[in-house]
């Protein structure tokens, strides 16, 4: 049985951090793409921050380039994203979930997911 814990959102002034974990169980974790996704009130889901099995590849949405890090570690199956200058615009609840990647010239360039492993975390940005 899948278990998928997300913790570390919360309510922070915009320009303030972060960190996002998404501890997993019941599953092979290293062999998923994984990644962040959002989804708002009103907006379409997105994929924030995704990376591969093995962590060598990363990709993040232009909306949230250089201000989040995403990060995991297999041995402990949990999945990890930093997140700094955070805005207004970032609230939304934050879920993990396995990622399908598209890979363009070696670098990902798209990442989406069919379903949601968890809960999410609550995450809201006030100015």
């Amino acid at each position: 049985q899948v278990q998928v814990v997300e913790t570390g959102g919360g309510l922070v002034q915009a320009g303030g951090s972060l960190r996002l974990s998404c501890k997993t169980s019941g599953l092979r974790f290293a062999d998923y793409n994984i990644g962040w996704f959002r989804q708002a009130p009103g907006k379409e889901r997105e994929g924030v921050s995704c990376i591969s099995r093995n962590g060598v590849d990363t990709y993040s949405a232009d909306s949230v380039k250089v201000r989040f890090t995403v990060s995991r570690d297999n041995a402990e199956s949990t999945l990890y994203l930093q997140m700094n200058s955070l805005k207004p615009e970032d609230t939304a609840t934050y879920y993990c979930a396995p990622a399908n990647l598209v890979f363009r010239n070696g670098e990902i360039v798209q990442c989406d997911t069919v379903r949601f492993w968890g809960q999410g975390t609550q995450v809201t940005v006030v100015s």
